[in-house]
């Protein structure tokens, strides 16, 4: 079965708020079977355009991966992020 993924790209609009999401948001999607790969860190557009920030998180499956973003405790967080960055985030479902 293939593994689940919860990407991220993400421009912040309030650094100070935005450290609460990830403080909150942490905790919540590890307890869901998520692994952070990819979390902030270095990059290079090498073509089109992106966000400031990427993120990838996997799971043991896309069906865990869409069930952890639906999950209302983290959907309560997720406001945070809503409030304090711009960001499109996607559930996909990996290559076996």
């Amino acid at each position: 079965m293939p593994k689940g993924y919860i990407i991220g790209h993400i421009t912040v609009r309030d650094p100070e708020a935005y450290k609460e999401y990830v403080e909150r948001d942490t905790p919540i999607l590890k307890r869901l079977g998520g692994k952070f790969l990819v979390r902030g860190g270095q990059s290079q557009l090498m073509e089109g355009d992106a966000f400031a920030r990427h993120v990838v998180l996997e799971f043991p499956s896309y069906q865990k991966a869409l069930a952890a973003y639906n999950d209302p405790e983290y959907q309560e967080v997720a406001k945070i992020r809503q409030r304090t960055a711009d960001s499109t985030i996607l559930v996909v479902e990996g290559a076996e």
